[in-house]
């Protein structure tokens, strides 16, 4: 199946850059996944959608101020740095830039506090950093460091928060799980008093989230790992959720892909699952079955990006196009801080 099937013109204009004021105001674009019918609501209106027993699952990660910018110390040449995940003590996967700049044995200063140096070379711009500082490295991280904006967002971010869901909770992700943006506490609520139940997942976006399809065919291309967490709590409301009927209800590309992980693991939709942890490089695309995830809350995503394949596999690949088209059509907001779409099936 090649890539360029995934692929559509969008409009610069129609990229996000900023957040809205009320995260709730963003539009919904609906799809029903079994009929194709297209609606279009405001996201207050995903209530109208949900319906008692249903079980909504939500990833708590919390994004790390990830983005820092230092300087060679022999050379003075700048050098920014993307920490993307911690491997063990103080080393850190990275996507660095200029690369070239950064060979192994490297250094570079951020602040008297904190220095690094390159301990291995990757491909596509990666690197291992062995971190040496001087206090609480998390500290120092946030004094320092950037929210790790996408690049397609030139706009700077006034309020950091507004990059966090309102329920992060777990630090670890080098990008915000952006579907779960647009809930406040206040509509949580409203959600639970209807009979809809909340589980929580952690997964810590990684890697993939800034690299490109390099592959011309989609079943060439291999998947970045990104670790994940399911309790035993969340464990016991799927099973519940299931045994009595109620959807599970994916908030996110992260949450559908932690949902499905674990369904391969205890070995398909019928199956009781339990908590478990570990790395997931699971890649969806058309002709996937899915068997724990009935229903799927997303935003609107990159042009021929694994996640533009995710939802294809759900709704199918027209279909998705042509909901995607019509957003175009009708100037909806794009990607990270953009508006939202709900894929459901109404039996």
């Amino acid at each position: 199946m090649n890539v360029d099937l995934f692929d559509f013109h969008l409009p610069e204009h129609l990229i996000a850059q900023t957040p809205l004021q009320d995260r709730t105001a963003s539009r919904l674009l609906t799809l029903n996944r079994r009929t194709g019918a297209i609606g279009h609501q405001l996201f207050s209106d995903i209530l109208q959608f949900l319906r008692a027993g249903d079980l909504l699952v939500l990833n708590d990660t919390r994004v790390i101020p990830a983005r820092l910018f230092g300087v060679k110390p022999d050379t003075g040449a700048k050098v920014e740095v993307l920490l993307l995940k911690q491997e063990q003590d103080d080393c850190w996967e990275a996507l660095v830039k200029p690369a070239k700049r950064l060979k192994e044995g490297a250094v570079v200063h951020f602040s008297d506090k904190l220095q690094a140096e390159v301990v291995e070379e990757r491909e596509m711009g990666a690197r291992v950093l062995r971190f040496s500082y001087e206090g609480i490295f998390n500290e120092i991280l946030d004094e320092l460091g950037q929210m790790p904006l996408p690049p397609y967002i030139k706009e700077q971010l006034e309020d950091r928060e507004r990059y966090q869901t309102v329920y992060a909770k777990h630090e670890g992700s080098a990008a915000a799980p952006t579907a779960g943006l647009h809930f406040t506490k206040e509509i949580l609520k409203d959600i639970e008093r209807m009979g809809v139940r909340i589980a929580y997942i952690t997964l810590h976006v990684g890697l993939g989230t800034f690299r490109p399809m390099s592959a011309d065919t989609v079943e060439e291309h291999v998947m970045h790992s990104e670790y994940y967490e399911l309790s035993e709590e969340t464990a016991a409301l799927i099973n519940d959720a299931k045994r009595q009927g109620g959807r599970i209800v994916a908030v996110g590309t992260t949450s559908a892909r932690t949902l499905e992980t674990v369904a391969e693991r205890y070995e398909g939709a019928g199956a009781v699952v339990a908590s478990c942890s570990g790395w997931t490089d699971i890649f969806m695309y058309p002709g996937y079955t899915f068997q724990l995830v009935d229903a799927l809350l997303t935003n609107f995503h990159l042009p021929k990006s694994t996640l533009v394949m995710l939802v294809s596999a759900m709704a199918g690949r027209e279909r998705i196009m042509a909901a995607y088209q019509e957003a175009i059509e009708r100037e909806y907001r794009f990607f990270s801080f953009g508006d939202a779409m709900f894929i459901y099936d109404d039996r």
